[in-house]
């Protein structure tokens, strides 16, 4: 039988557990129903950081911290915000892959994300309502599960990465936890572990596409749309059937976000534009060899782009400044099954006297000079010695971002690439990088992690309430962190430190903001970027 006081601290929202006052506990009646001793948050802190380092495995240390996120809000995003560096690995990737493929069998609570079902549509508006449960949503976080992380398809599954995100959002920039909502979109699988799986909890059958998929996609939209007027909406994980297309159907039109496309492309932007500030060097001079060209691939290579039109190349001369590799190798204009993304930066094989030898990487680098190599292929060890070695024949600071992820995928090592260069190259990672000593020289690697970015963007956004989402907005973002990077430090790192998080968000935002309201994008008249996003930063207290 329900009572305001178990509904109380059965609410991560409203629960505070040992840090309820004498007098809260007699107002909400709650006498009794907690151990005597008063806490401060601060005590409670400590003491679940200590329980935290007890566990050895970062999946048990994962399922720990989820427990305090599913009863206490606040302790769990003080403990977090705390030590960010140290757990951000732990929250999201690469531990969050192990979870998300045990999803069925470790499920223990919905943490508030909404589970919307495309063969349950008439239930979608009261779904979104139930889960909102009153809460003023500015924020949501949806995925299909087509395309997690670099493990594929896990249908329902996938809405763990809809919840790990969210966690960062706060996190790194204090969006309030209150005002953001998971969401998964179930249209099937095609993932026949999940469906010989009797413990699956999804829908049994295969993936829906074509129209049926498309209406599926606009009635959530405009559904979240009416519930929700001030909303950020951003997609993750959809697979490159569909990613690119929901982007450019909605992009113009509502405040939304892709960060498989957009913020990977900013991230690496950011990255690239810190490495030129170490080298001295234009990015209107640089060639880029795309390894990897799906959805984050094109995504980065489209961001580039405009960059190099911003910075005075003319679309075409820009355009002869990529080079796109996926399976089959370098991509050309007759190359079968492009997608319209791919298509766009394709070559002609009459530019080259041996096209079709230009299938191995190491060929494709001797017969391009690139001066940039971005790996966002999933395809490990790519980056060989070889192919370094021949990068760095023909530029003197070679830049090579080897980003796939998790570990296990990555086209490279931060070690080799640093060794195999002599030193030269500069080299930004998907993944948590320990620094490389070489020669003498402390090299710090910068985590192309689009946790560095996404954060801050969401909050400019959703600070300046803006209309939709500019190409102002996210050029300032990028530029926002690539300008951080100490370019007179020996080994410095492309790309500021997640143990910064917090501080560059705010940086972030503030441009980002700032921006929306030089475009006169914004829903309100505001005059004050930091004002607006300062007013907006929750923080994690009682």
């Amino acid at each position: 039988m329900s009572n305001q006081a178990t509904d109380i601290l059965n609410n991560p929202f409203l629960n505070h557990g040992t840090a309820f006052t004498k007098e809260e506990r007699e107002k909400l009646g709650l006498q009794g129903m907690l151990p005597p001793q008063i806490q401060s948050l601060e005590q409670q802190a400590r003491v679940t950081y200590q329980q935290y380092r007890g566990y050895q495995s970062n999946l048990d240390r994962r399922r720990f911290l989820m427990t305090i996120f599913n009863t206490n809000r606040v302790l769990f995003f003080k403990i977090f915000s705390e030590h960010v560096m140290e757990m951000m690995p732990v929250v999201y990737d690469p531990t969050i892959a192990q979870t998300i493929e045990n999803y069925s069998e470790l499920f223990v609570d919905p943490q508030n994300a909404t589970f919307l079902s495309i063969d349950q549509q008439d239930e979608m508006k009261q779904s979104l309502i139930n889960a909102a449960a009153g809460r003023s949503i500015k924020l949501i976080v949806v995925t299909d599960g087509q395309a997690i992380l670099g493990i594929g398809d896990w249908g329902t599954q996938g809405v763990d990465i809809s919840v790990g995100k969210l966690m960062v959002y706060t996190a790194a920039a204090g969006i309030d936890p209150a005002t953001v909502l998971p969401v998964v979109l179930d249209v099937g699988t095609d993932n026949q572990k999940l469906l010989n799986n009797p413990n699956y909890l999804g829908l049994h059958q295969n993936r829906v596409s074509g129209k049926e998929y498309d209406q599926f996609i606009d009635n959530f939209v405009k559904t979240v749309e009416e519930l929700f007027p001030d909303l950020y909406l951003h997609f993750e994980d959809f697979g490159r059937d569909h990613a690119a297309s929901i982007l450019k159907r909605y992009q113009s039109k509502i405040l939304t976000f892709n960060d498989d496309i957009q913020g990977t492309g900013i991230i690496v932007l950011a990255g690239i534009l810190g490495a030129l500030k170490i080298s001295g060097e234009k990015l209107t001079d640089q060639k880029y060899l795309c390894y990897g060209a799906g959805t984050a691939g094109t995504g980065i290579v489209s961001q580039l782009m405009l960059e190099m039109e911003n910075s005075g190349l003319s679309p075409e001369e820009a355009k002869k400044r990529f080079y796109l590799v996926d399976q089959q190798g370098l991509l050309f204009d007759d190359t079968p099954d492009l997608t319209p993304e791919q298509r766009e930066f394709t070559r002609k094989r009459s530019e080259f006297s041996h096209p079709d030898s230009l299938k191995d990487l190491k060929d494709i680098v001797a017969e391009i000079h690139p001066t940039i190599l971005v790996g966002t292929s999933t395809h490990s060890g790519a980056f060989t010695e070889e192919v370094v070695k021949e990068m760095t024949l023909h530029t003197a600071r070679p830049i090579i971002f080897p980003i796939s992820n998790p570990t296990q995928l990555a086209e490279a090592t931060a070690s080799d690439l640093i060794n195999w260069s002599d030193g030269k190259a500069l080299v930004a990672t998907g993944i948590p990088a320990d620094p490389v000593i070489f020669r003498g020289v402390n090299y710090e690697i910068g985590q192309a992690n689009n946790a560095l970015v996404y954060p801050g963007l969401g909050l400019g956004a959703i600070a300046a309430k803006a209309k939709t989402l500019s190409k102002g907005m996210i050029s300032a973002a990028a530029h926002s962190l690539g300008n951080l990077v100490d370019s007179k430090k020996p080994g410095a790192a492309v790309l500021p430190p997640v143990s910064q998080l917090s501080i560059f968000s705010q940086t972030v935002a503030e441009n980002v903001c700032n921006q929306a309201i030089k475009e006169g994008i914004s829903k309100e008249q505001l005059v004050s970027a930091k004002d607006a996003v300062t007013n907006l930063r929750w923080e994690p207290k009682y």
